[in-house]
């Protein structure tokens, strides 16, 4: 990369401020008051992001004479629920292809499973009234490569021939420019209805509210510290108070699970995000994009980017930072040189764009499990349900994790429950310094086949033969 070049690119990012755009919003509301003293429910719901408040919501809808009080150890939505692409998939599985992996015989369920609850979240948005800017816009997988290209032909085919292409569209080179004008998009495969647009954070505070008309307490700024067997139910401390509760369901994700055997199941992983000043009708004109999908590369260190409401473009991803050691902090929420890598890529990517600036810059954690997708389980005699592992696909996997939850507390057995999906596990990380080996050559070798045309080498072949291989 030429110095001239990138002086051009990081002068884009001289006036960005070093917060997510979805929280730097004047309509953010209040948080809800600390809890001190003793509280007592029916169903006590841990952490105040998507997965935590879409469990109260369902929780209430189910019975609304169910007791339900949720804690969050900051502010609602305030972690990846606020700080993520609003990418809204109807993908349980962390894509088709990691589906179709893991879970041959039961991908069509699963698709089904997920379809359902993506029509769920657009009734429950109408529903309740949340204003987050919800467009049914699909996306598309763009290649950039013609190997990509061809393998994603190759792709659809193979979906076709299984029965699971139904409302894919492949596009080529002329049809994917024809959608969105880059000089390096060399095809793409349109998912029409499987993909939303939304706001997130609108999202989170949207769910908070609703929760609150249903009658949910919720306390903010109240971490819960510890959890262990109360009587016939459970007790969680808080730094000011206590809540005893007959069941608790945990939407923790990336921060520690009160269930310590779970924490080996789950690493954070930081991503990073830009957002652009709003484009002028000149600007959005010169690269089309009036379909207004979600567009994501189809590189292995892959790049997603869309359309905010007011016509800015979010451009995240390619960068996956593992702290060593695994911890969760805030100082890892900003990182300048990859917001200097990605404004070069963006302009790339759209060089008639030359001039835009950015004005917000942002990273938060990923709560990364093995297989990329979200697993489930109970503990204290089933009086305690948790849900985790969503790997940058929990906008709209959460509302099916929490349905998880309820039934596994219910004791049900559901369509849900009888899932392989949820009843295994996935394996574990090893301890350090073996997870950050494992996963700093797992990124070295995903580089390397982005620059070899996709090959992949025997560090990328063994962990697909574990199950561990990232393809989606």
């Amino acid at each position: 990369m030429a110095p001239g070049a990138m002086t051009r690119w990081t002068t884009s990012l001289s006036e960005a401020q070093p917060v997510a755009y979805w929280l730097d919003d004047p309509g953010r509301p209040r948080p809800e008051p600390a809890l001190t003293g003793a509280e007592t429910c029916d169903l006590l719901v841990v952490g105040g992001g998507y997965s935590g408040l879409w469990t109260a919501l369902i929780a209430k809808e189910r019975d609304p004479a169910t007791d339900v009080v949720l804690v969050e150890g900051r502010e609602a939505g305030w972690a990846a629920s606020g700080r993520n692409g609003g990418f809204c998939a109807a993908s349980l599985t962390h894509g088709l292809s990691n589906g179709l992996t893991r879970w041959p015989a039961e991908i069509h369920k699963l698709e089904e499973l997920g379809a359902r609850n993506l029509d769920a979240i657009e009734k429950a948005v109408a529903r309740h009234g949340i204003d987050c800017e919800f467009e049914r816009t699909g996306e598309i997988d763009v290649a950039t490569e013609p190997y990509q290209a061809r393998e994603l032909e190759e792709w659809h085919t193979e979906l076709a021939a299984k029965g699971l292409a139904e409302g894919l569209e492949f596009l080529d080179r002329d049809a994917v420019r024809e959608q969105v004008a880059s000089p390096t998009f060399e095809a793409g495969l349109w998912d029409r209805r499987g993909v939303a647009m939304l706001h997130p954070a609108k999202l989170a505070w949207g769910l908070k509210r609703a929760c609150l008309r249903l009658g949910v307490r919720i306390y903010e700024h109240t971490p819960a510290l510890a959890l262990k067997p109360y009587g016939a139910g459970m007790a969680v401390r808080t730094p000011y108070g206590h809540i005893r509760a007959r069941q608790v369901a945990l939407g923790t994700n990336i921060f520690p699970s009160l269930v310590k055997r779970v924490r080996s199941y789950t690493v954070p992983v930081y991503d990073y995000a830009m957002m652009t000043e709003p484009l002028t009708a000149g600007q959005l004109a010169s690269i089309g994009w009036q379909n207004r999908q979600g567009l994501g590369d189809s590189a292995n260190q892959f790049h997603y980017f869309r359309l905010s409401a007011d016509n800015r473009i979010l451009w995240g991803g390619y960068d996956a930072v593992y702290p060593y050691g695994g911890r969760v902090r805030a100082e890892y929420d900003d990182r300048p040189e990859t917001y200097a890598k990605l404004a070069g890529h963006f302009f790339t990517c759209f060089p008639q764009l030359e001039g835009v600036r950015f004005t917000h810059t942002w990273g938060g954690a990923i709560d990364t499990c093995s297989r990329f997708s979200a697993f489930f389980g109970t503990a204290h005699q089933n009086k305690v349900a948790y849900a985790a592992g969503y790997t940058g696909l929990g906008v709209g996997a959460t509302r099916f994790g929490a349905e998880v939850m309820l039934d596994l507390l219910s004791g049900e057995r559901t369509e849900r429950t009888e899932l392989e999906m949820v009843r295994k596990k996935p394996l574990p990380f090893p301890p350090e310094p073996f997870a950050w080996t494992g996963i700093a050559l797992t990124k070295w070798s995903l580089a390397r086949a982005d620059a070899h045309g996709g090959r992949r080498n025997l560090w990328l072949r063994t962990m697909d033969k574990l199950g561990l291989g990232f393809d989606s």
